[in-house]
């Protein structure tokens, strides 16, 4: 089996690698854009979209292949925070973290070739993250360093805003923006080992 990962994302080329899989590196660069507001939805249609997209781009498949494609979104009171614009907007995110409880949702689609026919699965992973309060001041700091501006809710658990987190409820590798554990489960729901020998 052939697989492609539809990200230049580091943090899921690195959560995939931890698992072993071999896979290629195929980025989409199309609009992250649904018109989806339950966050749930929302997610599962972006991470569809990247991996439809890979799949559109790849001109000479492989007898047996998988394309991953994956969104995050973080989600307040089911209002969706997707990655801030600008600075201002990274704020807002922060402030309305800050000393809350909020969700984080990685939709995963797998579009697969096997046996002449083209499948699609997509199903998203929940986990729960509080924050102790931020500061103006630390929230400052913290736009500052620049991580802020790739990640969804303006902020990412495995730098340094993890000062900042004091809970998770459910899969720490979801909110980095894979859930692997899950993927693994699905393939073998799937009949796809990962592990079989070429």
């Amino acid at each position: 089996m052939n697989y492609i990962l539809a990200s230049a994302s580091p943090r899921r080329k690195e959560l995939l690698k931890q698992i072993g899989l071999d896979f290629a590196i195929l980025p989409v660069c199309g609009e992250e854009h649904t018109s989806f507001t339950v966050p749930q939805e929302a997610v599962m249609d972006l991470s569809r979209q990247k991996a439809e997209e890979a799949a559109k781009q790849r001109k000479e498949k492989a007898q047996e292949e998988v394309i991953i494609g994956a969104d995050t979104v973080v989600s307040l009171a089911d209002m969706i925070l997707g990655k801030p614009k600008d600075r201002q907007d990274a704020i807002r995110m922060l402030s309305a973290l800050s000393g809350k409880s909020h969700k984080v949702f990685t939709g995963v689609t797998f579009v697969i070739f096997r046996e002449g026919k083209k499948t699609v699965h997509s199903f998203y992973e929940e986990t729960e993250v509080t924050m102790y309060p931020m500061s103006e001041e630390e929230i400052n700091w913290y736009i500052g360093t620049d991580e802020p501006f790739d990640k969804a809710g303006g902020y990412g658990i495995q730098g340094r805003c993890a000062i900042f987190i004091k809970e998770i409820r459910g899969d720490y590798n979801n909110v980095v923006g894979l859930p692997v554990a899950r993927i693994y489960q699905e393939f073998m729901k799937l009949g796809i080992d990962i592990y079989e020998k070429k």
